[in-house]
């Protein structure tokens, strides 16, 4: 429940909002962060009754957590009906840490080049299931590597096919007698979804970060099927007249590279022309190669050279390398697909001896 909604179920069983608030503090405020009616401190005894016989302040229970050796963590857990997400803790040296939490069980967009896309949707988490797992990342890793500062909706699913769970999730992150994030600090991550898209930059003052990874249509109908129904053009036409109406904001691109597909030097020009007159950042993201996929990573040398041509155009450009990747636990590597899995798509025949 988002506040107003909490205060409103505490009012209806004969409690003042007071402890409403209360109550709130101790779920996300106050460095306590519940989820056992024992760690309510101060509430009044016929509250914490209350709560016990109609709440349950758990969602989620660690099934395991793996540790890679640049210090990040992958946390397994198990939701109620026995399926498994996971969350991912990148501690970073400069003072912040960041975590990526999951929208859904699997995905349902197909990307060729993402672990997660070849499970397909299992379910869509629930607002609790994703603010959860914030929680425990403060919970579990706070007093080890120090606080928590950063959010991205970045693990398994498709944030915006889940989008009123995602905006209500990140809107109780952001709470300022909450978990208190930063809405600078809370990023989330699309496709493509263009009518979503829309809706969360009207409707959030968080971050927005499209999924690119390609400069034509041809490639990225391929790697990315969403963009048969969304493509290219009508994904940035969209974004240069929604960010019209936002002050100070930039969508941030990531472009994930993939040698012999998508990292070309007339790759890095076509970008530049697409992102003209869109207030943005671009990362360049390693990929992360897994069993899943049959492409391979573009060596560091030619993606310095790409993020050059950018960054002599005038474009804001970071190079993202791989974080968690010996244990799975790097971008496009979560999930466990099984037995079950979306196909492969047809690799069209100019770059079939790339992949």
């Amino acid at each position: 429940m988002e506040f107003a909604e909490l205060e409103k179920w505490i009012q209806s069983y004969g409690f003042r909002s007071g402890q409403a608030m209360m109550l709130w503090k101790c779920l996300y405020g106050n460095n306590s962060w519940a989820h056992s009616y024992d760690e309510l401190t101060g509430l009044k005894k016929e509250l914490k009754k209350m709560i016990s016989e109609n709440a349950i302040l758990k969602a989620l229970s660690v099934k395991e957590i793996l540790t890679a050796s640049d210090g990040t963590r992958k946390i397994l857990f198990t939701l109620k009906d026995g399926q498994v997400i996971e969350t991912v803790v990148i501690p970073c040296s400069r003072g912040r840490t960041t975590v990526c939490v999951s929208s859904q069980v699997g995905c349902a967009m197909n990307c060729q080049f993402c672990y997660t896309g070849r499970m397909g949707l299992r379910k869509h988490l629930s607002t609790a299931e994703i603010v959860e797992q914030a929680v425990f990342a403060r919970r579990l890793f706070s007093s080890e590597i120090g606080s928590i500062t950063n959010v991205v909706f970045m693990g398994m699913g498709e944030p915006l096919h889940n989008i009123d769970n995602v905006i209500k999730a990140a809107a109780i992150m952001v709470d300022e007698q909450g978990l208190h994030f930063s809405p600078r600090k809370v990023t989330v991550s699309t496709s493509g979804l263009v009518p979503q898209l829309k809706r969360f930059l009207r409707e959030s003052n968080c971050g927005l970060a499209v999924s690119l990874n390609a400069t034509t249509d041809e490639v990225r109908n391929w790697i990315m099927p969403i963009n048969r129904k969304y493509n290219l053009s009508l994904l940035l036409e969209t974004l240069r007249e929604e960010l019209c109406s936002k002050h100070k904001y930039k969508v941030l691109f990531e472009y994930v590279m993939l040698a012999g597909v998508n990292d070309s030097i007339e790759d890095a020009k076509r970008l530049v022309e697409l992102v003209r007159g869109i207030p943005c950042k671009i990362n360049l993201i390693s990929f992360n190669p897994h069993n899943g996929s049959h492409f391979k990573p573009t060596p560091e040398e030619k993606m310095m050279e790409f993020r050059n041509i950018l960054a002599e155009a005038g474009c804001v450009v970071f190079l993202r390398l791989s974080r968690g990747d010996d244990r799975m636990a790097a971008c496009g590597q979560l999930g466990e697909p099984g037995d079950i899995r979306l196909p492969l798509l047809r690799v069209p025949e100019q770059f079939q001896m790339a992949v």
